[in-house]
């Protein structure tokens, strides 16, 4: 998928939302463990009430490995239903890759052409030839870790080299590396009042800010400070939306809280 056409689809639908699939059977309805592949019948369900509300779906591919072979079928099988069924939905693999050369390849060959995902989640600490091996891919977009929202960020991503925060230095760096159009960025919504001093190193492009609802994020101040001429966000939620009943009506409630924040969208999209 190339960037216009995720570019459409915000201004077709009005909404950057992007939605985690990161199934936990110990969350999912109990009625739902009784299905033959109780993750992808979680995950069909919800994608099936909420695809017209947003525009990216992005399951974390931990809470897919950690089930083993039918964990990996069930991924499989539910990025198989999105490009057949809604394939002008935006794909993310949230794997977080990232290694030498010749391993980041056959990464990058696994999620982007045997699964199919439009892109993936990379961690840039091992530099320029553990990521663009991923950049090769033509229409394919690379998701590289810049600042993150969890507790831990503070440890090394904001701390100064040669008097620049090294989130800073990763965001400049990654400019220069072969096929760099292809980069989107993580930035996480708990950290909004960084987002003005990102856009003034990466202007255009599309920044993936998780975090927003049952971390804490505030969407108005990601807009006001991360929005750019293409909107250039994408907004994810997971728990908040996908865990809003754990009862029958599971995905009617996550079509709900999706809604939510899609309206929210629009009225800043139509302002």
């Amino acid at each position: 998928m190339t960037t216009q056409q995720l570019i459409q689809q915000i201004k077709k639908k009005n909404s950057f939302l992007c939605i985690g699939l990161d199934v936990d059977l110990d969350k999912i309805p109990k009625h739902l463990l009784k299905e033959e592949d109780p993750i992808f019948a979680f995950n069909k369900a919800i994608i099936d009430a909420t695809h017209h509300l947003c525009v990216a779906y992005k399951p974390n591919t931990a809470f897919y490995e950690a089930y083993g072979l039918k964990g990996w079928k069930a991924l499989s099988k539910t990025i198989l239903y999105l490009n057949e069924k809604y394939p002008e939905i935006f794909t993310i693999a949230d794997a977080k890759r990232g290694d030498i050369g010749n391993t980041s390849t056959m990464y990058a060959k696994a999620f982007f052409e045997d699964l199919e995902f439009n892109s993936i989640t990379i961690a840039p600490y091992m530099g320029k030839d553990s990521v663009e091996p991923f950049l090769a891919f033509e229409n394919k977009h690379t998701i590289l870790l810049a600042l993150t929202s969890n507790e831990g960020a503070f440890d090394f991503q904001t701390k100064k080299v040669d008097g620049l925060e090294l989130y800073k230095r990763v965001l400049e760096t990654s400019k220069t590396w072969k096929n760099s159009k292809n980069l989107m960025y993580v930035v996480g919504a708990t950290k909004a009042e960084y987002l003005a001093d990102i856009r003034n190193i990466i202007p255009d492009s599309f920044l993936l800010v998780p975090g927003v609802g049952a971390q804490g994020g505030n969407l108005q101040d990601v807009c006001k400070y991360g929005m750019n001429d293409q909107v250039g966000l994408l907004i994810n939620s997971s728990r908040g939306i996908i865990y809003a009943s754990n009862s029958n009506d599971f995905a009617q409630a996550a079509a709900k809280k999706a809604e939510e924040l899609q309206r929210e969208m629009e009225s800043i999209l139509l302002k």
